[in-house]
């Protein structure tokens, strides 16, 4: 994906005090959606990648497993709620096709989910650096 297509951001668990991602890629146009991890070997610890809209993924050609945290829009002061998180998604054959109410997806280094405690409703901040 082009440099261009992605910007670098922070991902903050509010609720429980964590850091999701640092560096935090973000794909936002559709060909950084449809590309999203595929084509790297691995995603480092402590990255991620925020596909912006999302309320599904698949892992088609993906070549190692992820956690993918669902979250909502943005309420007024920018914070989204986390509405569904999915541990280690399987390579090729991993599926979550829909979420209701996400509007946006996290995807994240396995363990990334447990090592921050982040649960269903916890409040989420996205924030993208210049």
């Amino acid at each position: 994906m082009s440099p261009s297509a992605r910007g670098r951001g922070i991902a903050r668990n509010l609720d429980r005090g964590s850091v999701l991602a640092d560096p935090l890629e973000t794909a936002g146009s559709f060909w950084g959606k449809l590309m999203g991890l595929m084509g790297r070997a691995a995603l480092p610890p402590g990255e991620g990648l925020w596909l912006p809209g999302g309320n599904g993924i698949h892992m088609m050609f993906m070549r190692f497993p992820i956690d993918a945290v669902f979250v909502t829009g943005a309420d007024a002061e920018g914070v989204r709620q986390v509405r569904s998180v999915h541990r280690h998604v399987r390579a090729w054959t991993g599926l979550v096709p829909l979420v209701v109410g996400a509007h946006g997806v996290l995807e994240l280094p396995v363990g990334t989910i447990d090592a921050t405690g982040t649960r269903v409703g916890d409040r989420v901040a996205i924030v993208e650096r210049a």
